[in-house]
């Protein structure tokens, strides 16, 4: 089996990736610059650790048009980071080009690092959203294409126990792109009293 993985350089795609290598899951990782605050830390932590590991390089895909025309805090420094972080429509546009590489590389499934609903905030983080998005992005291609969310059972805390059991670091989550992790955005909360 082949599958589009969906990276970021933060710690739960990365510890995604690492776990499909360890499956021995052929991989097409794609890393998406959608015009996010965070791109340049994202990208360089995403290619130091992928080297490290000898995971696939990823493909990178620009569209930074969309974080210019769906402005919100993840892309806009004039936003609250926090406050104004849901961006319509991301993951969403993420699997529909994510199947669209599969479809070409011929894989049979994407997979992107989602957490326990429990957790999510934002409406594109659930359940139903993955199985809906199936159902939608299969017909639209004509043929099956599973949507993969290996981590949909992880708190937190639980991605930062396997990443401390792996001895994976110099991950970057923190949505600001400054120099340290702001404190603030949505992954700073959630890694909030958690030893990464």
């Amino acid at each position: 089996m082949s599958i589009v993985s969906l990276v970021s350089g933060g710690l739960d795609s990365t510890v995604m990736a690492l776990l499909t290598l360890e499956e021995g899951i052929n991989q097409f990782p794609l890393f998406i610059d959608y015009g996010q605050l965070s791109q340049k830390k994202e990208l360089g932590a995403c290619l130091y650790n992928f080297q490290r590991y000898k995971l696939p390089s990823p493909k990178i895909l620009q569209i930074k048009g969309y974080g210019e025309l769906l402005s919100s805090g993840l892309t806009d420094s004039k936003k609250h980071i926090f406050e104004d972080a849901f961006l319509p429509c991301r993951n969403l546009m993420f699997l529909t080009v994510g199947a669209a590489y599969a479809h070409q590389c011929g894989a049979g499934a994407v997979a992107i690092g989602l957490l326990d609903e429990t957790f999510s905030l934002f409406p594109d983080q659930t359940i139903t959203f993955i199985r809906e998005a199936q159902k939608l992005i299969s017909i639209s291609l004509g043929r099956s294409i599973r949507i993969l969310t290996p981590l949909m059972s992880f708190s937190k805390a639980d991605v930062v126990a396997i990443a401390k059991a792996k001895g994976l670091n110099k991950t970057h989550s923190c949505h600001a792109g400054t120099a340290t992790p702001c404190g603030v955005c949505v992954a700073c909360r959630e890694y909030d009293g958690l030893e990464v």
